[in-house]
């Protein structure tokens, strides 16, 4: 997939033994496991197609990754990393905290376009495989925890309450879902202007004795 905005980065070397060619093999799969498994969904997908897709032998595959959990874990790192350097470089184009919270919204409003979007590969991925394998459920549950806190740290810089931060969580996780099931990218901009009506409720002086714009 393209996922210009959750794109996956290379994969690195785990251990200082692996060959060049074991850490291009092992990007490869993890690219082409990123690529059917968001597109078709974990379980659609066979190992054995996963190694064709990715050019590599069956033998070559279990010598890299000693199962698929492995695998499906590795790939969500991958997408947690990218989707928090994402978020973190639309931020990056505003200076108030507020503004930053806003960029959220901005950066959900592109990735809801890209032709390839299928909603959060961590809540696909926890509803396939959350209740039978552990360390897919902890992955997800650890790319929904940072958000909340990167979202919280935010919140309290601009002197809101501890309320809001959960509120505009829920928006954004709410957006990502809507706009995967009925296919409408303008999901964000609602949930934008909803977050503003938030923020800027949170931020009165009646409300909160310290305001940031």
């Amino acid at each position: 997939m393209t996922y210009t905005r959750e794109r996956a980065f290379s994969a690195q070397v785990p251990d200082g033994n692996v060959t060049m060619n074991d850490e291009i093999a092992r990007d490869k799969v993890l690219n082409a496991a990123d690529h059917l498994y968001y597109a078709r969904g974990i379980q659609a997908v066979g190992m054995d197609e996963l190694r064709s897709e990715a050019g590599v032998s069956l033998k070559k595959l279990y010598q890299l990754f000693s199962s698929k959990e492995v695998i499906v874990e590795e790939v969500l790192r991958r997408r947690n990393n990218s989707w928090t350097m994402g978020i973190q470089a639309e931020a990056q184009k505003h200076s108030t905290p507020r503004g930053k919270l806003l960029a959220i919204y901005d950066f959900l409003a592109g990735w809801f376009t890209e032709d390839d979007f299928r909603g959060c590969a961590f809540i696909n991925s926890f509803g396939e495989l959350g209740s039978s394998a552990p360390g897919v459920a902890e992955a997800a549950r650890s790319h929904k925890d940072s958000f909340q806190q990167y979202v919280a740290t935010l919140a309290r810089e601009a002197g809101a309450g501890p309320e809001l931060a959960p509120q505009l969580v829920l928006l954004a996780e709410g957006a990502q879902t809507t706009a995967a099931i009925l296919k409408q990218p303008d999901v964000a901009a609602h949930a934008r202007a909803a977050a503003e009506v938030l923020i800027d409720a949170a931020l009165q002086p009646t409300s909160r004795s310290v305001g940031a714009h």
